[in-house]
């Protein structure tokens, strides 16, 4: 493959050995259904290809690198709907971490929800001064549902991510850095330039090597990771139909602030929970 191929909401750049996968759903690169699949089928034709040595995610829209995923679609869900989309959103996380090349997640904007997941699966995460991260999931009654519980304690410790998941207040991309989430904090403006620097960088190593070492080191961090997912997937399916859930994303929707009952019916609404 040469040039540049056109889908609909990914959109594949090949430079040199580096394969840039452009996700193209303005304005904020909102993470529906046809996005996922779209990532699933790019990244699995990307490390096909043997002469792919590295993959740069990037967004095509000035706003976000990506803003989470779809409200609007997940309202209404309920807990076997929302297992089955959940699936896919960890299936694009985990593909990430399997593919047998390093992946860069070049950031810019809103990183936010399914898109800070999607980073948080990258090797690298390189970031513009105007990034900002978060995991807000909290503030719609749910829960990050796409690896976020798991790997995020995993970048930064679980201090800071405890902070991040259950305030669901954002981060800039200063303190992301300082964190320990992002790799490197550049200008905006340089952002893809030193995304494709790294990338030559990475390109000039054994590509063997490479992907024994990528997958020796998630094998250090990371060997009860797949129990984790299966867990936060459970957890997350099952808070969709729950109060908090109908009120956080109808009041995201609505564009007023959520107003979670005070009293929930505590034993009643946690049947099926692991602290029931």
């Amino acid at each position: 493959m040469s040039g540049s191929e056109a889908s609909p909401v990914v959109r594949v750049e090949r430079r040199k050995s580096t394969y840039i996968l452009w996700i193209d759903h303005p304005p904020i690169n909102i993470l529906s259904t046809e996005v996922l699949k779209a990532l699933v089928a790019q990244l699995g034709g990307a490390s096909a290809d043997p002469d792919c040595r590295v993959i740069v995610l990037a967004s095509s829209n000035s706003k976000a690198f990506a803003a989470g995923a779809d409200i609007r679609d997940m309202a209404s869900m309920g807990p076997e709907e929302a297992r089955r989309h959940g699936s896919l959103g960890q299936r694009v996380t985990t593909q990430i971490e399997q593919v047998p090349v390093p992946v860069i997640a070049a950031v810019h904007g809103a990183c936010l929800g399914g898109g800070c997941e999607i980073a948080l699966a990258c090797d690298f995460i390189l970031a513009a001064d105007d990034a900002t991260f978060g995991q807000p999931e909290i503030n719609l009654g749910i829960m990050p549902g796409w690896g976020g519980t798991q790997r995020l304690p995993r970048r930064i410790g679980a201090v800071h991510a405890r902070r991040w998941i259950l305030t669901g207040k954002p981060v800039s991309a200063a303190l992301a850095n300082e964190q320990g989430l992002v790799d490197e904090l550049v200008p905006k403006a340089d952002l893809l330039a030193r995304a494709l620097g790294l990338a030559d960088e990475l390109s000039s190593k054994a590509p063997l090597a490479l992907a024994a070492a990528k997958y020796a080191i998630r094998r250090a961090l990371d060997n009860e990771l797949a129990s984790g997912l299966d867990f936060e997937l459970d957890l997350w399916a099952r808070l969709f139909g729950s109060p908090g859930q109908r009120e956080g994303m109808n009041a995201f929707l609505e564009k007023r602030p959520p107003e979670f009952r005070t009293a929930p019916r505590r034993a009643e609404e946690s049947q099926g929970f692991p602290w029931a």
